[in-house]
């Protein structure tokens, strides 16, 4: 079972606009003039028939959710803004952007359902109206809960719905590698809207940037990532997969410490389906939804892998392709070439797939969307 938290029984309908004033400023609009930036997409090595295009322009851009056809939510990290893209003429180029909110703090993750916009900044998590329609900008947004603890170590966070209707978020450790007193740390949650109550889902988790369902058995992926300063080869950053309730995933035993976790048996966690290797840094994943991918159906999982920051050689700064049908699972590189050399000029992070059955990935270093597309050859 997993562990319970029961919230206040006040859910506050604030307009946070108002309330949190200092936290919002005037919303910007603007038309983007194309090309929205001169990148070296020339660089990105993928498959024949396949082509990399810039569909759209957000600084700092992290986790996407599609709105109603031709809208776009973005959130951000170091900006504190969650945006709002338009594509005016449905060429699929999202040549509008407005400021929906700003200077939250660090409002990653989101999630659309039935015409609403919900933002999970580091301490609280907002729902925002008829997010795809409103017109009088800058926007109200309610509280929906701020029972989540205020520090920015591991605080960003991915959100998403499941198909429970619950709200699922990660919340990660609040250090490199320790025990909390709070027990919700290093986990998965989810939110009940109604009740407001949070069910730890999953334990053991570092920091997860990243999950999805799979499209027919409804099982929970979800990536995390390992700690630092034990070198540039562990520990493996992981794809793992939820079978139960409440499951442990072995942080932080999963590398023995002599000093602080004796006799602390890895027998006793949940093992990783695969191990990426250490410092990929695996954030957003998409199972494929689409038909448009001759070689991609819905048991193929797309993993963006964000780079490594602190390893002597740096590794991952691609996308994976993961075939979840095998026993064990196997995967190959769809796109690498952000990396050339020890630089690297955009680093993905978060990936859907869109209607058409292209795909939607998010690039905070490059500051933008990219569109994957197939055309078959000849």
């Amino acid at each position: 079972m997993g562990h319970t938290t029961s919230q206040p029984s006040t859910t506050q309908s604030t307009t946070i606009s108002t309330a949190l004033g200092t936290m919002f400023g005037t919303a910007l609009s603007l038309l983007l003039s194309l090309p929205l930036y001169a990148l070296p997409l020339e660089q990105l090595k993928l498959a024949e028939g396949y082509k990399v295009s810039v569909v759209a322009k957000a600084k700092n851009a992290r986790q996407i959710a599609l709105g109603e056809p031709g809208t776009l939510f973005v959130g951000s990290r170091k900006e504190g803004k969650v945006y709002r893209l338009r594509d005016i003429d449905g060429d699929g180029i999202y040549e509008q952007q407005e400021i929906l909110l700003k200077r939250l703090n660090m409002p990653s993750g989101i999630a659309y359902r039935d015409g609403d916009l919900y933002v999970a900044a580091v301490n609280q998590i907002l729902r925002i109206a008829d997010a795809g329609t409103l017109t009088q900008l800058p926007v109200s947004a309610e509280l929906i809960t701020d029972n989540l603890p205020d520090i920015k170590h591991h605080g960003w966070k991915y959100l998403k719905f499941g198909p429970d209707g619950d709200l699922y978020f990660n919340l990660g450790a609040p250090c490199n590698s320790c025990l909390s007193q709070d027990p919700r740390f290093a986990s998965i949650l989810k939110l009940n809207l109604q009740t407001t109550q949070q069910t730890t889902v999953a334990q053991g988790v570092r920091n997860s940037v990243g999950f999805a369902w799979h499209p027919s058995s409804n099982a929970l992926w979800f990536t995390d990532n390992g700690r630092d300063h034990l070198g540039d080869d562990q520990p493996d950053d992981e794809l793992n997969r939820l079978s139960e309730s409440g499951q442990h995933f072995g942080y932080p035993y999963d590398i023995p410490d002599p000093t602080l976790y004796q006799g602390q048996p890895f027998t006793e966690f949940h093992p990783p389906v695969l191990k990426l290797g250490a410092h990929v840094a695996p954030l957003g994943l998409s199972f494929y939804t689409g038909d448009q991918f001759p070689d991609a159906n819905q048991n193929s999982l797309f993993i963006a892998e964000h780079g490594s920051w602190n390893r002597s050689s740096k590794v991952g700064y691609r996308v994976l392709q993961v075939d979840t049908s095998t026993t064990p699972v196997t995967y190959k590189v769809f796109i690498e070439g952000w990396l050339q050399g020890e630089s690297a000029w955009g680093r993905p992070v978060d990936i859907v797939t869109d209607r058409d059955g292209s795909l939607l990935i998010s690039d905070d270093r490059a500051g933008v969307i990219y569109r994957v597309s197939y055309r078959k050859p000849g």
